[in-house]
């Protein structure tokens, strides 16, 4: 599996809030949003539930990944998934470090790999 979820009862809004103050205390820091639900609007004039894209980053883990396989650039950053449900609730995914990472076959990227999961397991152990 290359990622985990958490379902919770908030807006979008307020989760989108809840999502980068928890990254932020396990000091990630959004580098870029993607915006999809008003991509496709513009851009396809087709409306779907709200749906962000997060680009979450520890430049201290993308350091230590990048010196052990330069071309993990590819992989990163770690991508965090707001979307919005039809019954008003909202779905917080996280990217599985360890699964997407892994696709390196390098060893000494593992251990940072499975660091970085647990990371963003404590994110999503936080929203609950």
């Amino acid at each position: 599996m290359y990622s985990f979820s958490v379902k919770l009862n908030d807006n979008f809004e307020t989760a989108i809030q809840r999502v980068t103050e928890a990254l932020q205390k396990e000091k990630l820091g959004i580098l870029n949003e993607i915006n999809v639900d008003a991509v496709f609007k513009k851009k396809l004039d087709v409306e779907i539930p709200h749906y962000r894209i997060l680009h979450a980053c520890s430049p201290s883990f993308a350091h230590r990944l990048i010196n052990q396989e330069p071309d993990i650039g590819v992989l990163l950053p770690c991508n965090v998934l707001v979307r919005e449900e039809t019954d008003g609730t909202t779905t917080v995914v996280f990217m599985d470090t360890a699964a997407v990472f892994g696709l390196t076959q390098n060893a000494e990227i593992t251990p940072i790999a499975e660091e970085t999961n647990a990371v963003l397991m404590r994110v999503c152990d936080a929203l609950k």
